[in-house]
């Protein structure tokens, strides 16, 4: 079993903000293979089976930096390891739209991979980075709660079909593939 996770912040505030890319994410993920999501106090979850594997997408509702607390209790509850776990977010050191796989790694100062980090107790689980940019202009903690520039759109959707791509890739046929494909482009 995989379990997926979308990083983001909840509430129609953030909504389609950079730093909600993991649930941009999760939520085309679900659509495209006909999962619903259902609302739990500390998380949105879905289950259901991607390419005939069984998965569990997640949206923690615990805020970005909260973000470990909801990951490590769907993962205990369903003996998932780390490594059967893929972590989506955003990544401000990378060009807005690019995509990146990691099998493992440092949290790269991304609060919301190293709080999963401390509540799984290990960083060995897949990451997809999405670029969101960074502005020179706009202090980060603002930049990172901002709208995509409307030229930014379609990169931006490119940028999700890719990820949702790359999740298929990476439970059929493994991360390394995934990432030899994914990384180039």
């Amino acid at each position: 079993m995989w379990l997926i996770v979308g990083l983001g912040n909840p509430g129609s505030r953030y909504a389609r903000t950079r730093h909600n890319i993991g649930f941009l994410v999760l939520e085309e993920l679900a659509s495209t293979n006909k999962l619903e999501f259902r609302d739990r106090t500390e998380f949105r979850i879905c289950k259901g089976s991607i390419e005939n594997k069984d998965v569990i997408l997640l949206e923690p509702l615990s805020f970005m930096n909260r973000s470990g607390t909801p990951v490590n209790k769907i993962a205990a509850k369903n003996g998932i390891s780390p490594d059967n776990i893929i972590v989506i977010h955003d990544d401000l050191d990378m060009e807005t739209g690019k995509l990146k796989i990691r099998k493992k790694g440092s949290s790269g100062g991304h609060r919301g991979v190293e709080s999963i980090m401390q509540n799984l107790g290990s960083g060995d689980f897949v990451r997809i980075k999405i670029g969101i940019g960074r502005s020179e202009f706009i202090p980060t903690e603002e930049y990172v709660l901002s709208k995509f520039r409307k030229e930014e759109n379609p990169l931006i959707k490119d940028a999700i079909n890719k990820a949702v791509e790359s999740v298929h890739s990476i439970i059929t046929e493994g991360v390394e593939k995934a990432m030899n494909r994914y990384n180039r482009t």
